[in-house]
């Protein structure tokens, strides 16, 4: 798994337990899964259809700084599913996995179009076949 991402646990993330709000690192995972999947459909029309039962294993306290993982699972037709893991770096425990989150490629209406994709695409990859 590729871990694209760090979070800063701050005094605005924390629930009344002075712990990681799960709420928030909800959201965490959403923003990533969104934003990794607009760069691997290459297209900023994509939404969260989907993301399955939820179990955290694990907390974060102010200070401590998460990794977000996302790895690709399957390639659908006009769907991206994905697997997600968040780490806490001080402690190396996992704080949660989420087995399947289902993005969905939109048109510029909001109507799910196919994306054409089949395998996992780098920037990298992408310049050098442009030249």
């Amino acid at each position: 798994m590729k871990f694209h991402t760090r979070k800063w646990v701050k005094p605005e993330d924390l629930n009344p337990n002075r712990s990681l709000f799960g709420g928030r690192l909800l959201a965490w995972i959403d923003e990533e899964a969104a934003l990794y999947s607009v760069v691997q459909l290459e297209n900023p029309h994509v939404v969260t259809k989907y993301m399955s039962e939820i179990n955290f294993m694990a907390s974060a306290k102010q200070g401590d700084i998460v990794e977000i993982g996302i790895d690709v699972v399957k390639f659908g037709r006009t769907s991206l599913i994905l697997r997600c893991e968040v780490r806490n770096m001080m402690t190396r425990e996992t704080i949660i996995t989420v087995e399947n989150i289902t993005m969905v490629n939109l048109d510029e209406h909001g109507r799910p179009i196919p994306h054409g994709k089949t395998k996992v695409e780098y920037v990298k990859d992408r310049l050098q076949n442009k030249i």
